[in-house]
C-alpha cells in the first residue's frame, strides 16, 4: 500500500491539494484536459476550500462526481451542493464542464443518463474518494450489489446510510482512471482502517492502487 501518513486532517487536505495540482498541470501539459472526480464527506470538503485558491488550469478541467443522493436538484444534502460552496462557486469552470449526476431522475434512470455522458469521457485522470466507518468507497457499501455490478455508473438501493437511494461510478470505472487517492481521516474509521491494512475485503480495498491518505496511525 502507498500511504501518505499527515500530522491532522488539515495537513491531508493541504497534501491532497497539492498533488491535484500537479495531477491537473500534467494532464492538460499531456493530454490537454484533466477530468477530476470529486467525493463527498468533510476531509474532501476541506480539501475542495484549499483547492479555489489555487493557481489551476480551471479552464482546461472537467469536474465529475463519484457519487450521489437520490435528493432534489439544490438539496443542501448532495454531494454535488457542498462543492459548489466549497469550491465550484468560486472558480471560473465553463458551467458545461461540471458534470452533475441527475440523481434527482433516480436510482436507474439518473444511472443510465450519467453513463450515457461518462462514454465521452471513459477515463478519468484522477479519483478523489473517501472511506466510510464500514469501509464503504463512492456509494459502494458492503454486502451492497452494487459493488459488484459491472456497468459504468450504479443504481444503489438499501444505503445503510440515509437517503437510501444513491448513484454511484462502478468499481471498474473507479479502477479504469488513471490515478486514485482515499482520505481517510477521523476515529471513527480507525477499526475499518485497520481491517483494509490487514487484508479485509472491504468495498475501499477494492480499489486499484490506489494513494492512500490519512491522518491515523
Amino acid at each position: 500500500m502507498k500511504i501518505t501518513r499527515c500530522a491532522d486532517a488539515r495537513a491531508l487536505a493541504e497534501a491532497v491539494a497539492r498533488q491535484v495540482a500537479r495531477d491537473a498541470k500534467a494532464a492538460v501539459s499531456e493530454r490537454g484536459g484533466f477530468h477530476l472526480v470529486l467525493a463527498g464527506g468533510t476531509t474532501p470538503e476541506h480539501c475542495y476550500a484549499l483547492m479555489r485558491d489555487m493557481n489551476l488550469p480551471w479552464e482546461h478541467m472537467h469536474i465529475w462526481f463519484g457519487d450521489e443522493r437520490c435528493l432534489p436538484t439544490g438539496d443542501v444534502e448532495r454531494n454535488d451542493s457542498m462543492a459548489d460552496q466549497a469550491l465550484l462557486l468560486h472558480v471560473p469552470l465553463k458551467p458545461s464542464h461540471i458534470h452533475r449526476m441527475p440523481a434527482e431522475l433516480g436510482p436507474d434512470s439518473g444511472a443510465a443518463a450519467y453513463a450515457d455522458e461518462i462514454q465521452q469521457f471513459p477515463v478519468m485522470d484522477l479519483v478523489l474518494l473517501g472511506m466510510g466507518e464500514d469501509g464503504h468507497t463512492a456509494s459502494l457499501f458492503p454486502g451492497n450489489p452494487a459493488l459488484d455490478d459491472n456497468r459504468l455508473v450504479v443504481p444503489v438501493f438499501d444505503s445503510p446510510k440515509p437517503p437510501p437511494e444513491r448513484i454511484s461510478m462502478g468499481l471498474g470505472l473507479l479502477n479504469r482512471a488513471r490515478h486514485r487517492i482515499v482520505m481517510v481521516a477521523g476515529e471513527g474509521k480507525r477499526d475499518a482502517w485497520a481491517r483494509i491494512r490487514n487484508g479485509e475485503d472491504l468495498p475501499a480495498a477494492r480499489l486499484k492502487s490506489p494513494d492512500w491518505y490519512t491522518s491515523l496511525s
